[in-house]
């Protein structure tokens, strides 16, 4: 048998590379930074950050106690076990002086997360009609239909290009080539049908806003500059919290206490409405492409608090 030798640099860069790609952008810069931010957190108090110590990382949390929320302190002990498992060090979330004392946080500073208020046709509507007839406001407005009848997620919808769309006679036919529940990248395609009323119709929206773009192939929804002109490059998804804060300004919208204004809440407009119109969970589902039926209750629930409470049985 011949003697082995080491895999040769290229494959296990190869190898490294898809590795890289095995979460979003957005969750490597995000875990990116929460490390750092541990690694000068320990630093400054001289302990090494890697291995960390147990009760350094439950000291590390003490430390954000009061300044940080609840999803933010799971994020950061994620990205400080990244750190650990791309070494090969271990690492045990579990631990016990770990979890109680990020119990203990939640239990004395935890509160309410903020959810996104649900978006319903009302309010679309009230959206809508601060869009102009120019570039931007055409835009606008089939951003927020589209984002509306098919639930896309704000990485979705800035993510359509013209060769995702099919027009029909009925409407039109969106291929999303990769969402959150298919990181393999199979794709999925929903169907979008034709509104009953023009001013709040998205296959009209988009129609409008491709022919005044002039879009023959790329990105459909891109950034209006100063001068009137449309950009090459697609919108980034960060963008589209802004677009949709100044339409909620000029809409006058407001949200309940625990609740934000945001890309989300046309995502869960769309389910409550769809649940409240009479639509089956799979076909929620379905066009949601929702993989979890509790995860879509979710939303179901919230629709129903006060229509279906008990409350109303007793008499008052």
């Amino acid at each position: 048998m011949a003697d082995l030798v080491p895999l040769p640099a290229s494959d296990l860069a190869r190898a490294a590379d898809y590795a890289r790609h095995a979460l979003s952008p957005a969750t490597l810069k995000a875990y990116a930074a929460d490390w750092e931010d541990f690694a000068a957190w320990s630093r400054s108090r001289g302990v090494e950050p890697l291995p960390a110590d147990p009760a350094t990382v439950a000291a590390y949390l003490a430390s954000m106690a009061v300044s940080h929320a609840g999803p933010t302190l799971r994020r950061r002990l994620a990205a400080i076990g990244r750190a650990h498992r791309m070494k090969g060090l271990a690492w045990d979330a579990s631990h016990q002086v770990i979890r109680d004392t990020l119990s203990g946080i939640l239990r004395r500073h935890g509160t309410p997360p903020r959810q996104a208020a649900a978006i319903g046709i009302a309010e679309v509507r009230r959206l809508v009609a601060t869009c102009d007839s120019g570039l931007t406001g055409m835009r606008d407005r089939a951003l927020l239909l589209l984002g509306f009848a098919g639930a896309l997620r704000r990485s979705e919808l800035v993510a359509v290009h013209r060769e995702h769309l099919t027009f029909t006679a009925d409407g039109l036919r969106l291929m999303i080539p990769r969402a959150k529940g298919d990181q393999e990248g199979k794709g999925v395609e929903i169907g979008i049908p034709r509104g009953m009323k023009p001013e709040t119709c998205p296959v009209r929206a988009v129609e409008f806003w491709l022919r005044a773009s002039d879009c023959q192939y790329g990105p459909v929804f891109r950034k209006v500059n100063r001068w009137g002109g449309i950009e090459p490059t697609a919108l980034h998804p960060r963008a589209f919290p802004e677009i949709l804060a100044r339409r909620v300004a000029l809409a006058g919208l407001k949200a309940g206490s625990f609740e934000s204004l945001s890309p989300h809440g046309l995502r869960a407009g769309f389910i409550t409405q769809a649940y409240q119109a009479g639509a089956k969970d799979e076909a929620i589902m379905d066009h949601t492409r929702h993989k979890d039926l509790r995860t879509m209750r979710g939303y179901v629930r919230r629709a129903k608090l006060v229509s279906e409470s008990p409350a109303k049985l007793v008499g008052l």
